[in-house]
């Protein structure tokens, strides 16, 4: 698929057809690109669960979208900090009481440009405990709700997985050594677009068809990412950058997850975005993936990894083991 399937125009959300009956899971919906994300799946008559950090906020972002599109709608949101397993748990443990299918799983939420070195309290780094780990727990437990309703997961990378070392840092994965918020940004983002292509591959080996994984990344979207957790360089830089056409908006940004959320027959081993100059803005299509992310001896092991620092295992793995264990009795 070349980045003019969807037209000059790219693929906008004109395409989603009526939503009416299917439920959406997505991280990260108090501003920016996750709030507009939200917004159009309402529009279109979606149920949507937000979990997002902040309650008050969350209130706040559910009595706009009424206002806009009407008391009818079925939002709802369920408390989670990516950045502590704990209430990712119990986040997911609520999700799977509140709703009966989850046609997507969109991992939006993400924190960026963390100036100094902080650990979660499970003791990740930051950006790596947030993006990717926070993530790929909620994933693993609410796999098997999406598995039964022949579900997606959407994850949302950056552009910033080509920045860096290109790879992960297992002998330093905490940047205890040379840490920078760029550095370890780019990791976190790296292991999150890792991670679908080997869940991608995973379940090809499993044999199991229901469930399809997309990478993207929203471009340069004017979002709060940056003024949220970047240094005081870094947020000035980022304040010029948005009032200039380097930068689009943040219902633009929106694009890529909605496509992959909803676009019927869309080839899994791509990645998606704008696919104008360095990918920051134009139509949204398919962009070239660098081969170091779907480096497969790294990813295979961060996969590992990430299953033994998260105490995760995903059942068509747990499946797997079983049957192999069956196998060598036998």
């Amino acid at each position: 698929m070349n980045q003019n399937t969807f037209g000059k125009q790219g693929w906008t959300p004109d395409r989603i057809k009526s939503l009416q009956g299917k439920t959406y899971v997505i991280t990260g919906t108090t501003s920016g690109t996750g709030y507009e994300a939200a917004r159009i799946l309402l529009s279109r008559g979606a149920k949507v669960v937000m979990l997002n950090r902040n309650a008050s906020k969350s209130e706040e972002v559910m009595a706009t979208y009424k206002k806009e599109l009407g008391d009818g709608i079925d939002v709802s949101f369920v408390r989670m900090d990516l950045e502590e397993q704990a209430s990712v748990k119990k986040a997911a443990a609520e999700v799977l009481e509140k709703v009966t299918r989850v046609d997507a799983l969109i991992c939006n939420a993400a924190i960026a440009q963390v100036p100094k070195q902080k650990l979660t309290v499970d003791g990740f780094e930051s950006q790596l405990g947030v993006n990717h780990y926070g993530h790929f727990t909620l994933q693993g437990l609410l796999f098997p709700l999406i598995e039964k309703s022949k579900g997606r997961i959407v994850v949302v990378g950056s552009e910033g997985y080509k920045m860096g070392l290109k790879t992960i840092k297992f002998d330093d994965m905490n940047w205890d050594r040379d840490y920078t918020g760029n550095d370890a940004y780019s990791q976190s983002k790296l292991a999150q677009i890792m991670t679908v292509y080997e869940l991608q591959d995973r379940l090809m080996e499993a044999g199991n068809t229901a469930v399809k994984v997309y990478a993207c990344h929203p471009g340069a979207s004017s979002t709060s990412l940056i003024k949220t957790s970047g240094s005081l360089m870094t947020r000035f830089v980022w304040q010029l950058m948005k009032i200039s056409p380097l930068v689009q908006s943040a219902e633009k940004g929106a694009y890529p997850m909605l496509m992959c959320a909803t676009e019927p027959n869309l080839d899994q081993t791509a990645f998606y975005g704008p696919t104008g100059r360095n990918y920051w803005t134009g139509p949204v299509g398919e962009c070239k993936l660098e081969p170091h992310a779907k480096d497969k001896p790294v990813a295979a092991k961060l996969w590992a990894l990430s299953e033994k620092e998260t105490g995760i295992t995903w059942r068509f793995e747990a499946e797997k083991q079983s049957n192999m264990l069956k196998k060598d009795v036998a």
